[in-house]
């Protein structure tokens, strides 16, 4: 694992993005014991005024501190929390306002952690952003850089990382994507001392700890958001909903209805402040039509494709046919259909371990 990352002879010097998590560190730890010269670099994503207890805390940067420390590398805090509110919190807080559900952490990747560390990385003279994803790296004989699943397929995070272009590939490090499990991880730091050993991973959005998405956004934009009506898909009135922004599609639990068959939420329309609700075999999708399109390799391969595609985080892929759309949308039509499509997310495209790209669903084409 280690013999993947030597120094070029160019530089040494690589930017470590630490959290104050096992992971980040780690990968730092793994970055120094190959001959790399390292920078511990923290991301401050929320103004430090105590106010806000989700992410970036000050018991963070302190365990990001001690394990540079101990690891004998310099570490600066880069205080991002501007950009982080532009491009992370504000897009986030407007998808749920148009019915959308967004995944805010592909827009951080995009655009705070592999654009602004990257810029910083170079004022500091650094060559690569190493981090602790769980993902690896290649290159084509074309000398085509390329993204792959994390040898642990349960922590495999390429999902997240689609938007990756050849310029940031040829300057990323993945120490963990390797590793088969996490307990090597922390047997590593156990091992070399690191206080951040049995620290636990962080959970859901960092920005919304205990997942009420609905509550963080009343409080970020210091407005309700007035009910509206459950409705079937005939528009019959089942009963009212307590605010857009409670629910996405493919919900059950939540809803404060007492039905006579369980239904779920199948799609949200903000003009009319309406949640339509059906019974769950009308939430499956025969396709998808995806914008906002990246692709690894820098431009999109011959169309059509046959690959498999995940529309969620924890979902399995699904084999499918990508078709290339004009204007650079993408159709997906899956081999059998896919369960609660959902507006916002990503649609995440695989040749096996290797990712292709990934864009935006705007819309599911019934079953």
């Amino acid at each position: 694992m280690l013999t993947t990352m030597k120094p070029s002879m160019k530089t040494n010097k690589v930017l470590v993005a630490m959290s104050g998590g096992v992971d980040s560190s780690v990968a730092a730890l793994l970055c120094r014991e190959a001959g790399y010269a390292c920078v511990g670099v923290t991301m401050r994503l929320r103004a430090p005024d105590g106010s806000d207890p989700s992410c970036c805390t000050t018991r963070d940067i302190e365990d990001a501190r001690r394990v540079a420390s101990a690891l004998g590398i310099p570490h600066e805090v880069c205080d991002l929390a501007a950009d982080f509110d532009r491009e992370v919190i504000s897009h986030f807080v407007a998808a749920y306002e148009n019915g959308l559900t967004p995944n805010p952490c592909i827009d951080c990747n995009r655009r705070i952690k592999f654009d602004a560390l990257m810029r910083y990385a170079e004022k500091m003279g650094c060559e690569y952003v190493a981090t602790g994803h769980y993902a690896r790296l290649g290159k084509t004989p074309e000398g085509i850089y390329t993204l792959k699943r994390a040898a642990n397929l349960m922590k495999d995070q390429s999902y997240v990382l689609y938007s990756l272009t050849q310029q940031q590939l040829s300057h990323i490090l993945f120490p963990l994507g390797g590793f088969t499990s996490k307990d090597q991880i922390r047997a590593l730091a156990e091992a070399r001392g690191l206080s951040v050993a049995d620290k636990a991973d962080s959970q859901d959005i960092c920005f919304v700890p205990d997942g009420d998405y609905a509550a963080f956004i009343e409080t970020y934009t210091g407005r309700p958001y007035p009910a509206g009506d459950f409705v079937d898909e005939d528009g019959k009135v089942l009963g009212r909903h307590k605010g857009l922004i409670r629910y996405t599609v493919g919900q059950r639990r939540g809803l404060g209805l007492s039905l006579p068959a369980s239904l779920y939420v199948k799609s949200k329309d903000p003009a009319a402040n309406t949640v339509t609700l059906a019974p769950e075999e009308h939430l499956y999708s025969a396709s998808l039509i995806a914008d906002d399109f990246s692709w690894c390799a820098g431009e999109p391969p011959a169309s059509p494709l046959h690959i498999t595609a995940k529309t969620r985080y924890n979902a399995k892929d699904t084999p499918a046919v990508a078709e290339l759309l004009p204007g650079g949308r993408v159709r997906i039509c899956f081999d059998t259909p896919v369960r609660a499509v959902t507006a916002g997310q990503a649609v995440v495209l695989y040749d096996g371990v290797l990712v292709l790209g990934g864009g935006t669903i705007v819309s599911a084409e019934p079953s």
